[in-house]
Formats: structure tokens, C-alpha cells, sequence
């Protein structure tokens, strides 16, 4: 039996998620990297949400990317190259008005340099709604969720499929904006069929929990959307965006596909 929440304040994040859940949408989450292509990422931004997208996250790049697989890793090497930072990041989504929630999603060294609270600051004057810290675990997140919280900023927790019952039960307790449900075990990657994982844990999710519950990591194109949809409440698509535009293509096309997936999911 599905959990409710009996709180009934939520973050920009989750009660956007949540309106457009219930107004009977699939959401759609792009992954776009901060600072790729140099010139014209942020046009990434506000095409996102013109092309259908509920919500955004925009990778931090870091030079140790964990979580993340060959397609991410080399726009993030991309953008580092050429001079990207945390805060020029910031400072660039801070002039970018799309309408729909902003997410950033990085790793805890970039977090912890700058401090919990400096941190969530700089998200929240940019307009970010929520964080995303793959390598930070549940036992250590307390301090960090705390000082995000102190500034509104949300945070999203990973569901991993490898955990019991009881961790997830934690972790859905701790999560705010969404729970983000890792599809299969391994990197951010571009798969060819969709992992049985990816539903399993949407399933496992969806039993504990009305936060949304998207899934992510190995969902490649509209028909793994639709599929992984047909239990969650939503997708998180990074790789194919990204190597869209690795691959010699245009903004115009990363944001076309974006438009794909959306189609995909209202016709499924």
C-alpha cells in the first residue's frame, strides 16, 4: 500500500512535480551539462522547457564524475577545458527565466569546498530549485540536508535497486523534490532495451511512497520513457541528449529529441 504524505508544504520542486502528476502527465526530466557546448548551452535551458520538459538538471561538471558514464564524462572534460565552473555555471542559469524548476546535480567535493550553506545559497540565488549529490550517502546526508533546507532548496535522493526495504524506506523519508530511481546497476549510459531493474525499483518505490518517483540511468529514447512510465511517475534522460550534441549535432536537435520523448510519453 502506497504511503501518503500527511505534510502538505512542499519545496517549487515537488509541488510542481506533484501539480503536474496529478494533472494526469508523465513527467519529463532532461539532463543537460553545464557549460556544454560553451557557447550555447544555456539555449539548452529555455528550449527545454519549450519543448515539453517538467523540469531540468544541470550537471556541475567535476573531474571524478562517479555515477556518470563515457558520454557524460567527455562533455564534462569538454566543459572544464574550456573554463567552466561551478559559479560561472550559477551565474549563467541565473539569467535564464524557463519557467519550469531547476535542478543541480554535482558531486559532494564541490559541496563540501564551498560549504553546506554557502552552497545552497549560490543554487538558491540562481534560481535553482533542488540538488542532486549521487556520492553522498544517506548516513552522511543530515548535515547537508539541513543546511539546504535552510535555504530552500530541496534535495533528491538516489534509490539505488541493490537496496533492502528498509533502507529505501529511509531513503524515501529524506528525499524532497522527487526520488530519483536508479534503473540498473552501473554508469549513466545509453542502453538497448531497458533494464527489468528499472521497473522493479519503480515498482518498489511506488509502494512506499507519493513523492514522484522518476527513474533514470539507462532510459534512452521514447519508447523505454513509455515503458518505465507505465509504473513511474516519470524519466530522467541524460546520455542520449548529451551525445546528440557530442556526436557533431546542434542544440536544435538535443532540443528536438527533447520534444521526442515528450510526444512519446502523451502518446503512451
Amino acid at each position: 500500500m502506497t504511503t501518503t504524505d500527511t505534510t502538505q508544504t512542499y519545496g517549487t520542486l515537488e509541488t510542481h512535480l506533484r501539480s503536474r502528476r496529478d494533472a494526469g502527465q508523465k513527467l519529463l526530466l532532461p539532463y543537460i551539462t553545464g557549460g556544454f557546448p560553451a557557447e550555447e548551452w544555456t539555449q539548452l535551458i529555455d528550449g527545454s522547457a519549450h519543448a515539453g520538459a517538467d523540469a531540468l538538471e544541470i550537471g556541475l561538471p567535476f573531474s571524478d564524475p562517479v555515477m556518470d558514464g563515457p558520454t557524460i564524462q567527455e562533455s564534462s572534460t569538454l566543459a572544464l577545458s574550456q573554463g567552466a565552473t561551478p559559479q560561472s555555471i550559477l551565474d549563467q542559469v541565473a539569467m535564464a527565466k524557463p519557467g519550469i524548476p531547476l535542478i543541480a546535480m554535482t558531486y559532494y567535493n564541490i559541496c563540501f569546498r564551498m560549504g553546506h550553506r554557502r552552497f545552497a545559497n549560490a543554487l538558491k540565488t540562481a534560481g535553482v530549485s533542488a540538488a542532486i549529490l549521487p556520492d553522498l550517502s544517506l548516513e552522511e546526508m543530515a548535515p547537508w540536508r539541513e543546511s539546504a533546507a535552510s535555504e530552500k532548496v530541496e534535495t533528491v535522493m538516489l534509490a539505488a535497486p541493490t537496496s533492502g526495504d528498509a533502507r529505501l524506506q529511509k531513503i524515501v523519508e529524506a528525499a524532497s523534490g522527487f526520488v530519483y530511481g536508479v534503473g540498473l546497476v552501473g554508469i549513466t549510459g545509453e542502453r538497448q532495451e531497458l533494464a527489468e531493474s528499472a521497473l522493479t525499483i519503480a515498482k518498489r518505490l511506488k509502494a512506499i511512497t507519493d513523492k514522484p518517483v522518476l527513474i533514470g540511468v539507462g532510459v534512452s529514447n521514447p519508447q523505454q520513457a513509455r515503458e518505465v512510465c507505465e509504473v513511474a511517475d516519470g524519466v530522467i534522460v541524460g546520455s542520449a541528449v548529451i551525445r546528440r550534441l557530442l556526436d557533431g549535432g546542434s542544440v536544435e536537435k538535443a532540443i528536438d529529441f527533447i520534444g521526442e520523448l515528450r510526444n512519446g510519453l502523451d502518446k503512451g
